[in-house]
């Protein structure tokens, strides 16, 4: 059965100190945010994509993407003032092919992280699929305890792609959206509402998420490395 994708490209990534959204600025030659698109388009069995911008941005966003785009669709829908808000906005979107059946899976992808490749995709959806959720998670070293103190204990960093069983994420959001709550990441809302394993599929650091103008330069230097520049 096939499944949705969710670009999430509403923050303002203002840490990044560029003049327009950081998933806008010049990655090789290519948006930051077309990386993921051509990514997620490329899937076998994608039904959907759903990009998420803030309203400001979707003039700028259609004109970055339209070029890559083919002859696929990509549906931009408005983003909200929080991360979760992003991913509600876009789940209403999607509800309808949820409930009917249309797609099975939902991934969830922050486009500030261009180099997610397409194993790590393939492996988180395959991962939902089988286990309910799926996280990528990398091992984190060199931290302290507020004693500082070394963590000596194995820690692994979330990153994106996050997928879940649609239907168990849908209905975790419409919880949410009752109660008011909201969540650090898709995870968050899925496992506080929802009866869900959640698989932790192995990831590296090569998945940078651009968050400083220093991120945007490794990036490209690791996106020269790869076969998909």
């Amino acid at each position: 059965m096939p499944s949705a994708v969710v670009v999430l490209a509403a923050g303002s990534g203002s840490r990044v100190g560029a003049e327009v959204n950081k998933v806008l600025l010049p990655l090789r030659g290519v948006p930051v945010l077309v990386w993921s698109l051509r990514e997620a388009l490329a899937l076998d069995d994608v039904a959907r994509v759903v990009l998420v911008v803030r309203p400001e941005d979707r003039e700028a966003v259609g004109a970055a993407v339209a070029p890559h785009l083919g002859e696929r669709e990509v549906l931009v829908v408005d983003g909200g003032a929080t991360r979760h808000a992003s991913e509600w906005a876009a789940l209403r979107v999607l509800a309808e092919d949820i409930t009917t059946g249309v797609v099975d899976v939902v991934v969830m992808h922050d486009a500030a992280r261009p180099l997610a490749d397409a194993d790590l995709w393939r492996r988180v959806v395959a991962a939902a699929r089988e286990a309910g959720g799926a996280i990528p998670v990398v091992p984190v070293a060199h931290l302290l305890h507020t004693d500082l103190t070394p963590v000596t204990e194995a820690v692994g960093a979330v990153q994106t792609p996050q997928a879940f069983r649609a239907r168990d994420l849908l209905d975790a959001y419409r919880a949410a959206e009752r109660d008011g709550f909201e969540g650090t990441d898709t995870a968050a809302c899925v496992t506080t509402y929802a009866d869900v394993a959640v698989a932790a599929v192995a990831s590296t650091a090569t998945n940078l998420k651009v968050t400083f103008p220093e991120d945007v330069a490794l990036a490209g230097e690791l996106a020269g490395l790869s076969p998909r520049s």
